[in-house]
């Protein structure tokens, strides 16, 4: 496994408490402002003035267990291009995490591989093209294991997982595998990724089908940061594109979101977009092509029988099966109309692999005036989305 094992889990846990919520989205940019200058971590900086507690874990190997009560801890994976502060952008009413502990529940919330809060490496730096080294197929194989492994010993109880958008993909894929099922209540999966036959997002197509990632690579960039040099003149190439308008960058790529707060969707374009490996796009955009033609999702293609036989044992790489997720492990999927990452289509393919789920273990969920990040930042989730989902975790818990 080498280095790919050396990613250090960045988590933080919400217990109920005395809310001193700032006022509006004014004290909700002073919180990310003070996040950006002191670079104290989002405990400090965001959650804990607010009245919660809150604690931060950088070493996954960690033996001590943390007493967590009778709370049931429930785990937090945002998508690609995000990073942890996905959960905590709204005010605390309207955010899963803060709705989740005041609900009684055990919130920890992970900082993917590479971004912001989760950039250290056993022996390799940032700068080194071999940190990027990695594609999806690594966070589903370790760093999600890790991750859910991490929480179990510490709170000595099986989880629940709430996964949006590529934490979708990575936990789906895991599953497929039989990994995580032993330590997994159940999971519940805003905007479900599992195929890329219909995503209709104009831009997304077109980094699609210009195998952008692989551009990239071929420049020698491992690196995607989006607000970058490299992420600013990608973006600027693609919105050039026939078809494509980014007048509206975030309904071209994420679809018409409906309920979204101007001030919230402004944070969001200025503290969240994190980095990724060039991989992770490579990878996207393989799936993306292979679906076109099978309708199905695999695992990195190398680029060559060679190397893809090295890595697989076999000259192609290998094909996730969604109907191979053990029928018994509860799943709920939440998807909206008008997602065109997640689009209704690819939805109903997951779900016809899960056709022979256990009836009482499987809810499907579609919002129909909701697209991509209204299940994570809209101002009515909680109501629409949220509520059924605490009933759901507490069905099977």
């Amino acid at each position: 496994m080498g280095f790919r094992c050396w990613l250090l889990v960045i988590t933080f846990v919400l217990s109920m408490g005395f809310r001193c919520e700032l006022a509006g989205a004014h004290g909700r940019w002073q919180l990310l402002q003070s996040l950006e200058a002191a670079d104290d971590g989002v405990c400090t900086a965001v959650v804990s003035p607010q009245g919660y507690e809150c604690q931060e874990y950088e070493d996954p190997t960690r033996k001590r267990r943390r007493q967590s009560g009778k709370r049931q801890p429930v785990l937090l994976q945002h998508g690609v291009l995000m990073d942890g502060l996905t959960w905590l952008l709204n005010p605390p009413q309207q955010s899963l995490a803060f709705v989740l502990a005041d609900n009684g529940f055990d919130v920890w919330i992970t900082h993917g591989r590479g971004t912001r809060w989760s950039r250290r490496h056993e022996s390799l730096d940032t700068s080194d093209p071999a940190y990027w080294a990695w594609s999806w197929d690594e966070l589903a194989s370790f760093d999600l294991p890790a991750t859910v492994g991490f929480v179990v010993r510490q709170t000595g109880q099986k989880l629940h997982y709430v996964g949006h958008s590529m934490g979708t993909l990575t936990a789906l894929s895991a599953f497929s595998e039989g990994k995580l099922v032993d330590k997994i209540k159940s999971a519940a999966l805003l905007t479900p990724v599992a195929d890329l036959t219909y995503m209709t997002t104009p831009i997304g197509r077109a980094a699609a089908s210009a195998f952008s990632g692989e551009m990239l690579g071929a420049l020698g960039v491992a690196e995607f940061d989006p607000k970058g040099a490299v992420g600013t003149n990608f973006l600027e190439s693609v919105c050039a594109l026939p078809g494509v308008n980014c007048y509206d960058l975030m309904a071209s790529f994420t679809g018409p979101n409906c309920c979204l707060n101007d001030s919230t969707v402004d944070m969001y374009l200025k503290y969240e977009l994190q980095p990724t490996s060039v991989r992770t796009l490579v990878h996207f955009s393989q799936s993306q092509s292979v679906a076109f033609r099978r309708g199905v999702i695999t695992k990195y293609d190398h680029g060559s029988s060679a190397a893809n036989m090295a890595a697989y044992g076999q000259s192609s790489p290998p094909e996730y099966h969604m109907s191979n997720i053990p029928h018994h492990l509860p799943l709920l999927l939440s998807y909206g109309g008008g997602d065109m990452l997640s689009d209704v289509k690819d939805v109903q393919l997951l779900l016809n692999d899960l056709s022979n789920h256990d009836a009482d273990k499987l809810v499907a969920q579609l919002v129909k005036e909701y697209a991509h990040l209204d299940f994570v930042m809209g101002v009515n989730a909680k109501q629409v989305v949220y509520d059924g989902l605490i009933a759901f975790f507490d069905k099977h818990s």
